[in-house]
């Protein structure tokens, strides 16, 4: 059975085209219960944006692209440069496609602070989210409580009990007729679909076991500009702090783990072994999250995935998702079989905007508001994430975890959401030698 799914392009790449005003214009008469979070007594679906980085940039622009009828008009981040940035780099794409007019973000609409997404949430039909991790859950909740539809970027989470909040999140969306579409982007690329579909047609035979690998250098690197506080700087490179990301497994292996448990029918995980740790990223600057981790996670029907990911310069790069089975094996992101029924996807349109998961998520996004027919990505947001977050955990620990033990958990990574605030103390600090500090496993406990 075919459900929403998605291809990776490039993370932070704007998608070229644009839906189509015929198409847009047949979704505008059936508006029903979505028009809650429209505008008074418009058909305008006004967006806005918690984070300014890269991600949330590209979000942006594929959420303008997606209807004629929408307009960006709020927008925040830690950082003001940045709102200004991606306000500007927005308004350039869509100049491109004539449509401008669609960015309406005055400098009074740029909000700044731990506490602007208040603001934004209050002035927007639909908020997309992609900012620190951390605050996922936290602020799709907030969003959610306020009538407002959510695009929220991947993880979802980075600890049992934001995923606890999350479901929460997920469960109030449903109950209100809400929209909430994820950013695992895998969910929504035809190719995956297809290539997916005939696994699940028995393709390859029974499912033996899988290999996943996220395997690149150091990612969202950045120097430490002077005059930043040590609160700004963590958050100017929140992918290397574990209280603000959830370290790398969470971060790059949750696309992984989503597609395995795509494959296996949506299972859990039984239980986890993981290892981890630094090996040569250890400069100040890579703050306090560790450079490899590998996570053995056993699924019912004695299916094993064996997931890796690695974050180091000069090393053996690899991005894939490889079934192996009884009859073959499947490349996920490759979309291809190869074996007794050997088989390789090409795309049917020649235009990139039909294959691309970033732009087609906003489509369908948009698509569910003005239909009335709300899209919920609850099924796998949660448990998804959660599979990442037992592996992490493991690999900090050194400790073998269990689906029961992490469900059962109300571990999170300090301080909670709700507590931040602007010019709070971070809560970890350079040691002496200039380093941040890095769970032992064997030694460090959270759960």
């Amino acid at each position: 059975m075919n459900t929403p799914q998605s291809v990776p392009t490039t993370r932070r790449s704007f998608l070229r085209t644009t839906a189509t005003a015929a198409g847009a214009a047949t979704l505008a008469g059936t508006l029903d219960l979505s028009r809650s979070a429209h505008a008074a007594g418009s058909d305008v679906l006004r967006v806005g944006m918690i984070g300014c980085g890269g991600r949330n940039t590209g979000a942006g622009a594929q959420a303008l692209k997606a209807d004629r009828g929408t307009r960006l008009v709020a927008m925040c981040d830690i950082f003001l440069d940045r709102v200004h940035n991606a306000r500007y780099a927005i308004r350039t794409e869509l100049e491109k496609a004539g449509r401008a007019e669609q960015v309406q973000v005055p400098n009074d609409a740029c909000f700044t602070g731990l506490k602007a997404y208040q603001e934004v949430i209050e002035n927007s039909d639909v908020v997309c989210i992609a900012n620190a991790a951390k605050f996922h859950p936290f602020h799709a909740m907030a969003a959610i409580k306020a009538g407002k539809h959510v695009f929220v970027e991947k993880p979802h989470g980075i600890d049992p009990r934001g995923i606890k909040l999350l479901q929460a999140a997920i469960d109030l969306a449903r109950e209100k007729g809400l929209s909430l579409v994820s950013g695992l982007h895998s969910r929504y690329h035809p190719g995956y679909q297809e290539t997916v579909n005939r696994i699940h047609d028995g393709a390859i035979g029974d499912v033996i076991s899988i290999e996943e690998n996220f395997l690149r250098a150091p990612y969202g690197v950045t120097q430490r500009k002077e005059g930043l506080t040590e609160l700004q700087w963590q958050f100017s490179t929140q992918y290397h702090f574990r209280w603000l990301s959830g370290d790398d497994v969470p971060q790059s292996l949750v696309h992984n783990m989503d597609r395995a448990r795509w494959v296996l029918g949506e299972k859990v995980p039984v239980h986890c072994h993981g290892l981890g740790g630094r090996s040569s990223m250890v400069e100040p600057i890579y703050g306090d999250v560790f450079d490899h981790h590998s996570v053995v996670y056993h699924f019912p029907d004695g299916v094993r995935v064996y997931a890796l990911c690695r974050t180091t310069t000069g090393c053996y790069d690899e991005s894939s998702s490889i079934i192996l089975g009884s009859k073959g094996q499947a490349s996920v992101t490759g979309c291809r079989i190869w074996g007794e029924n050997s088989w390789r996807w090409q795309p049917t349109s020649g235009d990139p905007h039909d294959v691309d998961p970033y732009q087609i998520e906003h489509d369908r996004l948009f698509a569910s508001i003005r239909s009335g027919k709300p899209v919920n990505n609850g099924n796998y947001m949660a448990p998804s994430t959660l599979t990442t977050v037992m592996g992490q955990l493991s690999c900090y620990t050194g400790k073998g975890i269990s689906w029961e033990e992490i469900n059962a958990s109300d571990y999170f990574h300090a301080p909670a959401p709700e507590d931040c605030h602007d010019g709070m103390e971070p809560p970890t600090v350079p040691g002496p030698n200039g380093s941040y500090p890095v769970p032992v496993p064997g030694q460090t406990r959270m759960i």
